[in-house]
């Protein structure tokens, strides 16, 4: 499944139980991902939510909270008719996440996703510093010095605003402040943002551990709670990326909502019996 930036392995575990998780996202990974794929998707039974959503990073980690992945698990469910309901509740490692779902012809076609409020705690992110936020901070890359801005949705994300990010170097300092180790401990995604205007940014995204993607919906929504803080943004703005715009709702009550459209690309079969032991 493609999500406007974001490719993802699904996997319906309502009925089934697999083993060996992390073996499991490590070899859909070899098989099935390239360039801009994120993780591996598990859709699982919850009993506080309407369904339970785990995600995998290609090197088997489990990962807590993703914008793109939450946002296609509502139009997996709906399409492929484990449920009938256009309001979902999911539960996640992050914390429970609703999504409003706009159908057409019985396919869901646009979601609106609240991943709920960002987190600013710069102990959390997590980042080295002894301040309360990491807002704007001065970090030496390679030959130059940037102002970086950190938060978290349960994978950290730190952003970078730049005059024209279409012709930045993203290979050149992406890989260079993810592994800046000294400040970002866990490595971080990056957003490289430009502010067209008040409603509008433009974005290209290195995701930690893949590389540049196409696009990033928590990466959209990192560049405009950032831009509001700094007063270069309404609330409402357009973020667009190499895999399309996205529309980021940030409220006065600091909560997040993300808008647009997910698409399948293909459906496949994979043999990973030897791995699940065929349950």
């Amino acid at each position: 499944m493609q999500a406007y930036g974001n490719d993802y392995v699904y996997i319906d575990a309502i009925n089934q139980k697999l083993d060996n998780l992390s073996e499991l996202a490590k070899f859909v990974s070899d098989h099935h991902f390239g360039i801009g794929s994120d993780g591996m998707v598990l859709i699982c039974p919850s009993t506080v939510a309407d369904f339970r959503m785990r995600i995998f990073n290609p090197d088997g980690t489990e990962a807590e909270m993703c914008g793109n992945a939450i946002r296609s698990v509502g139009k997996y469910v709906y399409d492929h008719k484990l449920t009938d309901k256009t309001h979902l509740k999911i539960e996640t490692l992050g914390g429970i996440k609703t999504l409003d779902l706009t159908v057409e012809n019985g396919v869901v076609t646009n979601i609106r996703a609240n991943i709920s409020k960002p987190i600013f705690d710069a102990d959390k992110i997590p980042v080295n510093t002894m301040k309360d936020k990491f807002i704007m901070e001065d970090v030496e890359i390679l030959d130059k010095t940037f102002k970086l801005s950190s938060l978290s949705w349960g994978n950290p994300h730190t952003v970078l605003f730049v005059d024209d990010v279409m012709n930045f170097d993203v290979a050149k300092y992406g890989p260079a402040i993810e592994n800046k180790l000294d400040v970002f401990p866990n490595r971080t995604n990056v957003t490289f943002a430009e502010v067209v205007n008040k409603n509008y940014i433009k974005i290209r995204e290195w995701e930690r551990g893949t590389g540049e993607t196409i696009g990033c919906g928590t990466g959209c929504s990192t560049a405009v709670v950032i831009a509001k803080e700094l007063g270069l943004t309404e609330g409402n703005c357009k973020v667009e990326q190499i895999g399309g715009i996205l529309e980021i709702e940030y409220t006065e009550s600091g909560e997040l909502y993300m808008i647009g459209p997910s698409n399948f690309v293909f459906e496949s079969e994979i043999d990973v019996s030897h791995i699940i032991g065929g349950k």
